[in-house]
């Protein structure tokens, strides 16, 4: 069976149950199983579309987007959500790397792919709107379903906080397991809403609740793009339960004017991740009485690989949780093996919801499942109940004088200052040291703190040689669409400019 199955079987059990609400329009089952049969049918008869062949979309989120999943699914074929907030050469790169069959594109956004299409005049473009996407190419004569398990059905180009993204697969098997593993954790029924404002073309906005929600038979409310007055008015007029943010997300919802008389008691909690997160940012969501649950993962693994269980909401707030139903991770030591509990390592993982590979790179997937597990590159820590903690990215440790000092350690000192609007520490290079942690750091409007009073921040909090030895002041720090800081930006910013450092 192909992942369009779910929808057809909740369309037989529950038609009249909706399944997707969007700009006022409630989609049910039973007409969402009619669009996905529709739009394969269109995507096979139209535009040729084959098993194994790519589909490109751009355009913010909207049904159809869960529309072209679903229906290349069916067919056996893969969907390439693209980023919209990427350059036109990077646009350009990725379709160039994954050759789609068709791209769909929202007319607002065609402009961003002006290269690409100039590269490639044969690929057919279908300007899309943000409803049916069916409707767009017309009735067409039934299409042999060619989906299975095994096929890909996902090809999503990584973030790039390290560098040029990399196409990871998930195939079809993926998809459901990585389901699984969100409906376990999250304990998702049918009797749930979701509201998705994070983007889905991230696996995160796209499989974290979303997916799972149709497996489950819950009901999906989508937001075309986040804006935290929005949200505050969706959580209060729709009730949903069960939301999705990311550090930044989170802030800027708890931040709003709104968020204290706004009434949150239909979350039943708020799931948020993506990167380390500071405690600052869970604190206002507890306080209102939410439970905020931490989910651990990447692109290349669903990306539900640990999860917090919502009964240690309050109990461990900064822990990301225990491994998922059907996923296995451990902390690995440098030596391969692994590393006892409280020991420092990289966090590995191994289950069926992992990628196939990296799209037409094999030294890449050679070097990611070294040791049949798969290597994150993230450092993290197990407590001794067996919670993981994510401490911070191997890329982003600085090694001063031959110490290592994490940054997430120190980001969650800065984020504890009311002064801070936003920081992240980064490494520089330094003759005496090796390399020195810099703090870039954004300040709330009328703040008045100045270097001196920024360094003091760490004064008995922690050991001294972890220390920065300098602060970069930025007006906003580069980030990616889900709001990773790009922190390869701010090394490249500070390369050159490294000063003497006190000594420590």
């Amino acid at each position: 069976m192909d992942l369009s199955g779910w929808i057809g079987h909740r369309a037989a059990w529950s038609p009249d149950q909706v399944a997707l609400h969007f700009d006022g329009e409630d989609v049910t089952y039973a007409a969402l199983a009619s669009r996905v049969r529709r739009l394969a049918d269109a995507l096979a008869s139209v535009l040729g579309v084959a098993r194994g062949d790519r589909v490109a979309h751009l355009g913010f989120n909207s049904p159809g987007v869960l529309e072209l999943l679903f229906a290349c699914a069916r067919l056996g074929a893969m969907l390439v959500p693209l980023n919209w907030r990427l350059a036109p050469a990077e646009h350009a790169a990725i379709l160039a790397d994954a050759e789609p069959a068709a791209v769909f594109v929202e007319p607002a956004l065609e402009a961003a792919l002006g290269p690409a299409l100039a590269a490639r005049p044969e690929l057919r473009v279908v300007r899309c709107r943000a409803g049916d996407h069916a409707a767009l190419l017309g009735d067409a004569p039934p299409a042999a379903a060619a989906g299975a398990p095994e096929a890909p059905v996902l090809l999503v180009y990584t973030s790039g906080t390290t560098g040029r993204p990399k196409g990871a697969l998930l195939t079809q098997e993926a998809l459901l397991y990585n389901a699984l593993n969100g409906i376990a954790a999250h304990q998702m029924t049918a009797a749930d809403h979701v509201l998705t404002v994070l983007p889905m073309f991230h696996v995160g906005g796209l499989n974290i609740h979303t997916t799972p929600a149709l497996y489950a038979g819950a009901t999906v409310t989508i937001a075309r793009r986040f804006d935290a007055g929005d949200t505050l008015r969706l959580i209060g007029a729709r009730r949903p339960t069960l939301l999705l943010t990311v550090p930044t997300v989170a802030q800027a919802l708890a931040e709003h004017p709104a968020f204290p008389a706004t009434d949150l008691g239909s979350l039943r909690l708020m799931a948020t991740g993506a990167q380390v997160v500071p405690e600052a940012v869970i604190r206002p969501w507890l306080a209102h009485g939410v439970p905020v649950v931490q989910v651990y993962g990447l692109t290349e693994s669903g990306p539900t690989a640990i999860a917090l269980p919502l009964a240690d909401a309050w109990r461990k707030p900064t822990a990301c949780g225990l491994p998922a139903l059907h996923t296995e991770a451990r902390i690995a030591a440098a030596d391969g093996g692994e590393a006892p509990r409280g020991q420092r390592g990289e966090i590995q993982l191994r289950g069926p919801n992992l990628t196939a590979g990296y799209w037409r790179n094999a030294e890449a997937t050679r070097l990611a499942f070294t040791g049949g597990w798969f290597h994150t590159g993230d450092v993290g820590h197990q407590d001794a109940e067996g919670y993981f903690y994510v401490d911070d990215r191997q890329k982003d440790v600085v090694i001063t004088g031959g110490e290592n000092v994490y940054p997430a350690e120190l980001e969650q000192v800065l984020a504890d200052c009311p002064a801070i609007a936003e920081a992240a520490v980064v490494g520089r290079p330094d003759a005496r040291w090796g390399e020195v942690p810099v703090a870039c750091v954004v300040l709330r409007p009328g703040a008045g703190l100045d270097g001196a009073g920024v360094l003091a921040l760490f004064e008995g909090r922690v050991a001294r040689f972890k220390h920065p030895r300098d602060v970069v002041f930025l007006d906003t720090l580069p980030r990616t669409a889900m709001g990773k800081v790009q922190k390869f930006e701010l090394r490249d910013r500070l390369r050159g400019a490294a000063a003497p450092a006190p000594d420590g």
